[in-house]
């Protein structure tokens, strides 16, 4: 089985999310979610609108659309990979969002996601990602990547794969706060 950053980030949330969903196959419904639908219309508009756009300022020489990367494990769809002039690559990821002064740890663990997938694809090293906040003017947020970014998304995804393939009840997360809007709440035992 392979994954994507979604299950990660579920992960993250709790562990107990990859079970139900995944294990059990209990249905979340995400795609009835507003927000999930305007943004995938509003990824689609965006690949459409700067096919031949090159961010200059970021030092960006070259880009490749809507990247479907995949390895052993994990696999995802990048909206650009951008070539920029040190000879590195960046995942950028448009998000249906305001900037509010912080990148959320869920958009960290995406690209993070993304650098390990473009590192073994294309070979060359990432060091940042970028997010574009399109409900901010498109304000564009630089997110520093090392490699203890890249060594920790690979735990965690051994972590899913551990609970995914051992049918595992993992403990549930620590912040109990999350309980109250978890999709999952009626049928886990918190």
């Amino acid at each position: 089985m392979s994954l994507t950053p979604s299950h990660l980030i579920e992960y993250l949330y709790c562990p107990r999310f990859t079970y139900f969903e995944y294990v059990l196959r209990v249905p979340q419904y995400e795609h009835k979610n507003y927000k999930v639908l305007r943004g995938r219309h509003l990824h689609d508009q965006r690949l459409e609108q700067n096919k031949d756009y090159l961010r200059r300022r970021l030092g960006v020489v070259d880009k490749y659309l809507d990247q479907y990367l995949t390895n052993e494990v994990l696999r995802g769809r990048v909206d650009e990979v951008l070539q920029l002039s040190d000879n590195t690559l960046a995942p950028l990821d448009y998000k249906f969002a305001e900037w509010e002064d912080s990148v959320y740890q869920t958009y960290q663990t995406q690209l993070y996601c993304y650098a390990w997938l473009i590192e073994e694809t294309f070979g060359q090293p990432v060091r940042r990602g970028y997010l574009v906040y399109t409900r901010s003017r498109n304000k564009v947020v630089e997110v520093p990547i090392g490699p203890n970014n890249v060594a920790e998304v690979k735990r965690i995804a051994a972590e899913v794969l551990d609970i995914l393939e051992t049918n595992r009840y993992p403990k549930a997360t620590r912040y109990k706060s999350r309980c109250v809007t978890c999709t999952y709440r009626n049928i886990c035992t918190q």
